[in-house]
C-alpha cells in the first residue's frame, strides 16, 4: 500500500494510515498493564497515546471514512477516564516529591489526611478505568479501528500528495492557538502593536488566576493539540519546524505546571475546608511561591509568541515543507 520512498511522493492516505496504525499500536500495547494497575508510567503512556490518536484522527478525518466507533466523542470519553486516574497519580507525585520534604512537624502529619483521601479517590478512578475496558465504547473503538486498518476506506481527496495538504491541516489549528484569549491574560497592548507584560504582585496574580485560570488552562490544551498535530509531520520539515515544536512544548509544560499547582491548591481546600490554612499554611505558601515563579517564566514565552515576527516565522515554516 505504501508508496515507494524512491518516488519521494506519499499520498495523504498513506501518511494518515501510517499515523493511525502507529498511534493505535502505541496506545493498545499498554492496555494490559493499565488494566492490572502495574505501573503509573503505563497509564501515562496510554493516556498520551489516546490523546495523540485523537489528534491524528481529528486532523485526517475529513479525508478518511472511519468507523463511527472511532469518533472524536468516543475517544474523548476513554481518554478522560484514563486522565482522571492519571491526574490523581500526578497530584501524589507532586505532593510526595516537591512539597512533602519541605514540610515540618504537625503540618507534615496533616498531609497524611490528604494522602488518605487521595487513595480513596484513586480507588474509585481505577474502578472506572477497569470498567471502561469492558464497555462497548472501548471494545467497539478498538475493534473498529483494527478492522479499518485491515481494509481502509478513504475520501477521494486522500489521493492528494501529502505536501499539498499539510498547511491546510496545520494552519487552522495554529490560528486557533495564536488567537486564543489566554494570551491576553496579564498583557497590555499599546498603539495596537506594542505588547508588554503586566507587572503583578503575588497577590494580584492569585486574584487573576482565580478569575482567568480556566482560560489559561484552555490555552495549554490548545498548545498540546497544536504540538501533537505538528509532530505528525516532523520528518517532512527542517530544523526550524522542530524548533517551533520545542517552543510550544515548553509553553505547554509551563502552563501545565501552573495548572497542576492550582488544581492541587483547590483539591487541598476541598479536603481541609475552612481549616486549610490552619493545617497546611506552609504548603499553601510554597504553592503560591511556585505559581509566581512559573508566572515569571511564562512572560517571555508569551511575549515571543505574541510578536509579529514569530507568528510570521511559524506560518512561513509550515508553508515550506521539504
Amino acid at each position: 500500500m505504501i508508496v515507494s520512498s524512491d518516488t519521494k511522493i506519499i499520498s495523504l492516505a498513506d501518511y494518515a494510515y501510517q499515523a493511525i496504525e502507529k498511534n493505535l499500536h502505541k496506545t493498545l500495547k499498554w492496555e494490559k498493564s493499565v488494566k492490572n494497575d502495574e505501573d503509573p508510567e503505563a497509564l501515562h503512556q496510554m493516556r498520551v497515546g489516546m490523546r495523540r490518536l485523537r489528534t491524528t484522527i481529528s486532523g485526517f478525518s475529513s479525508y478518511l471514512s472511519l468507523p463511527k466507533s472511532a469518533s472524536d466523542k468516543n475517544i474523548r470519553i476513554i481518554a478522560k477516564i484514563l486522565g482522571n486516574l492519571r491526574d490523581l497519580d500526578v497530584l501524589q507525585e507532586i505532593l510526595e516529591n516537591n512539597y512533602q520534604p519541605h514540610l515540618q512537624g504537625q503540618e507534615r502529619n496533616n498531609l497524611q489526611i490528604a494522602f488518605s483521601d487521595l487513595a480513596k479517590q484513586r480507588k474509585l478512578a481505577l474502578f472506572e478505568v477497569k470498567k471502561i475496558f469492558k464497555d462497548d465504547i472501548y471494545k467497539s473503538f478498538k475493534y473498529g479501528l483494527e478492522k479499518w486498518l485491515k481494509k481502509p476506506i478513504y475520501q477521494p481527496s486522500a489521493a492528494l500528495e501529502i505536501h499539498q495538504i499539510i498547511p491546510d491541516i496545520l494552519l487552522p489549528e495554529v490560528g486557533n492557538f495564536l488567537l486564543h484569549p489566554g494570551w491576553m491574560i496579564g498583557t497590555e497592548i499599546k498603539d495596537s502593536k506594542i505588547i508588554t507584560a503586566t507587572e503583578w504582585t503575588p497577590q494580584e496574580l492569585e486574584k487573576n488566576l482565580q478569575t482567568n485560570g480556566e482560560k489559561l488552562h484552555n490555552l495549554r490544551k490548545q498548545a498540546k493539540r497544536v504540538r501533537y498535530q505538528m509532530e505528525l509531520f516532523t520528518n517532512l520539515y527542517n530544523e526550524d519546524f522542530a524548533l517551533h515544536i520545542s517552543q510550544i512544548k515548553q509553553i505547554q509544560g509551563t502552563l501545565g505546571k501552573i495548572q497542576d499547582s492550582m488544581i492541587l491548591n483547590q483539591w487541598l481546600t476541598n479536603i481541609f475546608k475552612s481549616e486549610t490554612y490552619a493545617k497546611i499554611s506552609g504548603l499553601n505558601t510554597l504553592l503560591a511561591v511556585n505559581r509566581y515563579q512559573l508566572w515569571q517564566e511564562w512572560q517571555p514565552m508569551k511575549l515571543q509568541y505574541l510578536s509579529t515576527e514569530n507568528k510570521r516565522s511559524l506560518h512561513l515554516t509550515i508553508l515550506q515543507s521539504l
